[in-house]
């Protein structure tokens, strides 16, 4: 049966592949300066989505198995890393975060990018536990929208809150607590790292922003042309070179599981 949160996303594949953000190289030199993986490592991303994670760790010659259930998700990231496919670098699973179906103690490392928040915590932890080989880490990944940094973020955090539907029940941020994640990898056993992020976006790229996101109003809904009347104010006021910069702080929480 498929759930309501594997759900969400499946009318917002094609503002989700174009708009949102990417995470940076320096997660991948991170991983590899500080020895968490290799550069043979075979990574399983979890929740992989439309392949964006999967994407960067490609690019770096490391293979990748995505394991996503939401279908529309799945297959936009087939297409877009089809040349991987078929280079077998990537491969891609119909499974869910609790049951991924990979094979015991073959994993280097387990990552879920913007994708933790969605799944069965402990189910998900007795499934990289099955899957990572003995001392290999796993690695919760978000892009985290910086919200109150300058005027332009701060306004822009007012209309996401004003217009979403459930922002506040779904919002990652809630998931970010010590408590959760002394959980899962136990207390003690995990780093946090901080990398900058950042996305330059015309108006067209901003109103796709907000429409990938699960928790805001699509064009179906009765506040669909005011949402996006206010929106275009906000971004005319503060538009440089027609621009407007998000940003991120990609947030790495990572650790072996106990």
């Amino acid at each position: 049966m498929v759930t309501s949160a594997e759900n969400r996303f499946s009318d917002r594949v094609e503002n989700y592949v174009k708009y949102r953000p990417h995470y940076p190289q320096t997660l991948v030199d991170l991983l590899l300066g500080e020895q968490y993986i290799k550069p043979d490592a075979l990574i399983a991303d979890i929740g992989s989505g439309t392949g964006i994670s999967a994407q960067l760790f490609l690019q770096n010659n490391f293979k990748v198995i995505g394991v996503e259930p939401n279908e529309p998700m799945r297959l936009a990231a087939e297409e877009i890393l089809k040349e991987s496919l078929e280079k077998k670098q990537f491969a891609s699973i119909n499974a869910n975060a609790e049951h991924t179906s990979i094979q015991d103690n073959s994993i280097d490392l387990v990552i879920a990018a913007q994708a933790f928040h969605w799944f069965d915590k402990e189910k998900f932890k007795t499934e990289c536990k099955r899957i990572l080989k003995p001392g290999a880490h796993a690695a919760l990944i978000w892009n985290d929208r910086q919200t109150d940094t300058n005027d332009f973020l701060k306004l822009y955090e007012e209309f996401l809150q004003m217009f979403a539907t459930d922002y506040k029940v779904v919002n990652h941020k809630n998931f970010q607590d010590k408590s959760i994640f002394d959980s899962f990898f136990g207390e003690g056993n995990y780093k946090e790292f901080i990398l900058p992020n950042y996305q330059d976006v015309d108006l067209v790229g901003l109103r796709g922003r907000v429409l990938s996101s699960s928790y805001m109003p699509n064009e179906t809904h009765p506040d669909y042309q005011h949402m996006m009347y206010v929106l275009r104010k906000i971004y005319l006021r503060y538009q440089e070179n027609n621009k407007v910069r998000l940003e991120y702080d990609t947030r790495v929480y990572i650790g072996t599981i106990k």
